[in-house]
């Protein structure tokens, strides 16, 4: 006799696979008349590389100077993965390793060793401050005269 405990445990599986969302298709999202041409899509590969090229190359400027490095960089890898299914791959197993990295960071046990960690880092600042202050009292490291 059949109770029916198949039937709600396969509709609790499709549903959790319906509510995933699909993976967009891997490949070149350049407009189609752009794609009818070889020379005009090699043209327009070239263009999305040199301007994502320029991108990721500011980003990485920007890990040194002031400026959202990472973000410009995966601006740039964006924008490769317009054209280039390397960098669509990319995309992919960095948006899912944030998306985990997130989600353990969510666990108890890790914001409890994190702010355990901060409140040590903060202790150890405080002190060396007051290490400072009692050794050297309120003047700087550097000789500046007014």
């Amino acid at each position: 006799m059949n109770t029916g405990s198949d039937d709600a445990g396969s509709t609790a599986v499709a549903e959790g696979e319906a509510q995933k969302k699909p993976e967009r298709r891997l490949g070149s999202r350049a407009p189609q008349f752009i794609r009818r041409s070889r020379t005009l899509h090699l043209s327009w590969q070239v263009g999305v590389f040199v301007v994502g090229l320029a991108v990721v190359v500011a980003g990485v400027l920007m890990l040194a100077l002031p400026g959202p490095g990472w973000l410009v960089i995966f601006a740039g890898m964006a924008i490769w993965s317009t054209e280039f299914v390397w960098a669509q791959l990319v995309l992919r197993w960095t948006r899912r390793k944030v998306t985990e990295a997130a989600q353990r960071a969510l666990d108890p046990k890790v914001r409890r060793r994190n702010l355990i960690l901060t409140s040590v880092a903060v202790v150890i600042g405080a002190a060396l401050c007051a290490l400072y202050l009692w050794r050297f009292g309120l003047t700087m490291p550097w000789n500046i005269t007014w």
